[in-house]
């Protein structure tokens, strides 16, 4: 842990603390004994975990929330410039870091494993960490998601930091790791590489940020990945030879790649075949990732799952179908981001060939302004028009009122109900259940 940075800090301030991975900063914080504060638009189930762990939490964004006596200010990606936090914490010369900017101080001077990919980083970072928590490595472990253990931080002893890398706005080029994982690299974020070696170029100044005596986890021969791999000097270790030789809890065939890479990193690391296999076959998943929510009253079940891009849709809808070969697979889709939507439209209308029902919700904005352009009918068009599947339905529905009241009239005890989507589309199944 990087003590220079860490030893001046007794009061910290969090702007947008209800994000997955700001909020694993705010706990790490804590635990340190720092007093910590936040702020986000709206509470949630983390904002509330915070606040039983200690932080003062505030609903909406106020310059007043920055104590005299702050000494950092650590703030979401998606926050604006203009924000009044941000803003007052800058005139009076506090230490404003991004979400990105404080992981890299926080991982300096440790052993980082970096794990990085378009899909599948979440659930291949928390396995590396079920396998070195559970043979006694003692990692800080930071990833974006909840652990079935409900926190989505682990506070470690040793020097290993396991750390979720995003490549969003080359968000991981703050890490230096010693181990660097990259599950795959697909055509994501365009709204700010513009093209897909736009991609590949952030990967490869990635890849090149890993020393000679570290390694790099990937499969070098799919074409996607091979090119970022030229320039460096580290050690290659293809996950793909990995004998994954025990039967996973999780289900689809992109867990087991994620596995094979936790397995090779383990390695790596010094962890025997034996001990990293029974810890990867006791792994029960993350919050939000194919995370199963209940039974509804007449029967079906309901789960969740984050995929928002048409390569995890592909991938999750076939570990479902494979999990449930005769049931009735209806998904709830939210897409996220117009531009993404819109980009990726041809992809997103082919990916659902697993399922026999899709009801499109209204496309979650996030941090983008209205596209008339594109929309939850569009998509649905799209689907219908592009989708081979004999039987397949497809709907666009306006409000998660019409959707909820749809799936209650229609719903048999045969029905494996699927909400999928990066924003908060997982309500619609918590008032199927609740």
């Amino acid at each position: 842990m990087n003590e220079d940075f860490l030893k001046n800090i007794h009061r910290a301030h969090f702007v947008g603390i209800g994000g997955i991975g700001v909020s694993a900063v705010a706990r790490l914080m804590l635990a340190r004994g720092v007093v910590v504060s936040g702020s986000d638009r709206g509470s949630s189930v983390i904002t509330e975990k915070l606040e039983n762990e200690g932080a003062a939490v505030f609903i909406g964004h106020e310059a007043s929330h920055i104590s005299e006596a702050c000494d950092l200010v650590v703030y979401s990606p998606a926050i604006p410039k203009d924000n009044p936090e941000l803003v007052v914490a800058r005139e009076r010369g506090v230490q404003t870091l991004s979400y990105p900017e404080a992981l890299g101080m926080i991982s300096r001077g440790m052993r980082t494993i970096a794990v990085s990919g378009t899909h599948g980083k979440t659930t291949t970072t928390a396995m590396v960490a079920g396998v070195l928590v559970g043979t006694q490595k003692n990692p800080t472990v930071i990833v974006g998601s909840l652990l079935k253990s409900g926190t989505n931080f682990i506070a470690g002893k040793s020097d290993l930091f396991i750390v979720e890398a995003c490549e969003y706005q080359r968000s991981f080029l703050n890490l230096s790791p010693e181990v660097l994982v990259i599950t795959n690299i697909d055509n994501d974020h365009l709204d700010y590489y513009g093209t897909f070696e736009g991609i590949q170029k952030a990967f490869a100044e990635m890849v090149a940020k890993v020393p000679a005596h570290g390694a790099i986890v990937c499969d070098p021969n799919d074409p996607r990945v091979a090119p970022v791999l030229k320039n460096t000097v580290a050690q290659i270790i293809d996950y793909t030879k990995e004998n994954l030789a025990v039967k996973l809890a999780v289900s689809g065939d992109h867990n087991i790649k994620n596995a094979k890479a936790a397995l090779a990193a383990a390695r790596f690391l010094n962890v025997s075949e034996d001990e990293a296999l029974s810890h990867l076959a006791e792994f029960q998943g993350t919050w939000r990732r194919m995370e199963e929510k209940g039974k509804t009253e007449t029967g079906a079940f309901v789960y969740d799952d984050y995929a928002h891009h048409p390569t995890e849709i592909q991938a999750t809808l076939q570990g479902f179908r494979a999990k449930f070969p005769g049931a009735r697979i209806r998904v709830v889709f939210q897409p996220h981001l117009y531009s993404r939507t819109k980009l990726l439209l041809e992809d997103f209308a082919k990916s659902f060939g697993d399922a026999n029902e899709v009801i499109v919700a209204p496309i979650y904005a996030a941090r983008e302004a209205n596209d008339p352009t594109i929309s939850a009918e569009i998509l649905a068009q799209h689907i219908i028009d592009e989708q081979k599947v004999p039987g397949l339905r497809v709907w666009a529905m306006l409000d998660f009122e019409t959707i909820e009241k749809y799936l209650r009239e229609t719903e048999t005890a045969n029905d494996v109900v699927v909400t999928m989507g990066a924003g908060d589309v997982f309500k619609v199944g918590e008032h199927l259940l609740g």
